[in-house]
């Protein structure tokens, strides 16, 4: 587009029950200050929900909306066809499922709409269809249940992708990130340095910058041979290392890397093996309907009673308690909604 022309975007913000508000404002935000440097109601947008009532956000928050899925399909038949929408979810995401939001998606992106996601939005788009062969992002936390439960996409740990006429963003300030990407498209470097000003923000951040802060940081550990062996740990959970194997990647002796681990981490490394690919676990059967055999397999098990007992160990309760626990909290929100 040239960016001397006045140009209008319209966008609807598709709200999922449970959705976060961090992403969410900050997207709309984003778009309002630079409505305002520009003087002119360039970014238009509007709110729907599947059947047009109010929708609880993950901090109990309710936002109102503009219109039902029913609406909007009629809209992409006409002139309120918007140029873009985002779904916007958060937690439980997994357990959302309707049929007509995923033809509407597809219908929409058949059309010519771009069609894009905030946060855990990516599982709704790839229920839909829209993310086979795609580059994706979506919150680090739910990574490895999406990536499980969608093969086909290709899903990565960044701030945010623009995969063709798709948009993913992996939630939190990210989503202000992918905006000023947006506005950057439509008005140029100039207007994104002004709407920074305005949001307090110091520098736009790149789709492949960090999502998580550095294991530096993360962990408060600055030896970095037990940095890079961590990071050996966390590329191989599935088909874990021996600690020989660990030992000749990392160019140590077996004793050099159980005592610097015992410095540093307070534990064996084979402990802290261990805990990383549990913790994985934990995502995987709050994230996903994998049978506890699969996740077993997926985080380097090779027995789902070995996998019970280490898990039981650690957490005070068996994989089959803590998805039972979750499906408690799902009906106990879902009751609160109503």
């Amino acid at each position: 587009m040239n960016k001397t022309q006045v140009k209008k975007r319209s966008l609807v913000f598709f709200l999922v029950p449970n959705f976060s508000m961090l992403p969410f404002s900050a997207a709309i935000e984003t778009l309002r200050i630079a409505n305002r440097m520009l003087g002119y109601e360039a970014y238009s947008w509007r709110l729907a929900s599947t059947d047009g009532l109010q929708v609880l956000s993950s901090s109990g928050i309710g936002i109102e909306v503009n219109s039902s899925l029913a609406d909007e399909r009629k809209f992409l038949g006409g002139e309120a066809r918007p140029s873009m929408l985002l779904v916007c979810s958060g937690i439980y995401v997994e357990d959302f499922y309707n049929k007509s939001v995923n033809a509407w998606l597809r219908e929409a992106y058949n059309r010519g709409v771009s069609v894009g996601s905030l946060c855990t939005g990516a599982h709704v788009l790839a229920q839909a269809g829209l993310l086979s062969g795609k580059r994706c992002a979506i919150h680090w936390e739910n990574l490895p249940g999406f990536a499980e439960a969608f093969p086909q996409a290709e899903v990565y740990a960044d701030l945010y992708e623009i995969d063709s006429n798709i948009y993913t963003c992996a939630g939190g300030t990210a989503s202000l990130d992918m905006m000023l990407n947006l506005i950057d498209q439509d008005f140029g470097e100039n207007l994104v340095n002004r709407v920074c000003e305005q949001a307090l923000t110091d520098r736009v951040r790149g789709p492949h910058d960090r999502q998580r802060l550095p294991l530096r940081a993360r962990l408060g550990v600055q030896n970095a041979k037990v940095l890079s062996i961590i990071e050996l740990m966390e590329s191989n959970l599935s088909e874990p290392l021996s600690l020989l194997e660990i030992a000749e990647g990392a160019d140590l002796s077996r004793r050099q890397i159980e005592r610097l681990f015992r410095q540093e981490m307070g534990r064996s490394p084979a402990r802290y093996y261990l805990e990383i690919r549990l913790d994985r676990a934990r995502h995987l059967l709050v994230q996903s309907s994998m049978p506890v055999v699969e996740v077993a397999v997926a985080c380097g098990f090779v027995s789902a009673s070995h996998f019970s007992k280490c898990y039981r160990e650690l957490y005070n309760r068996s994989p089959q308690q803590e998805r039972a626990e979750r499906k408690l909290t799902l009906a106990t929100a879902a009751a609160a909604a109503r």
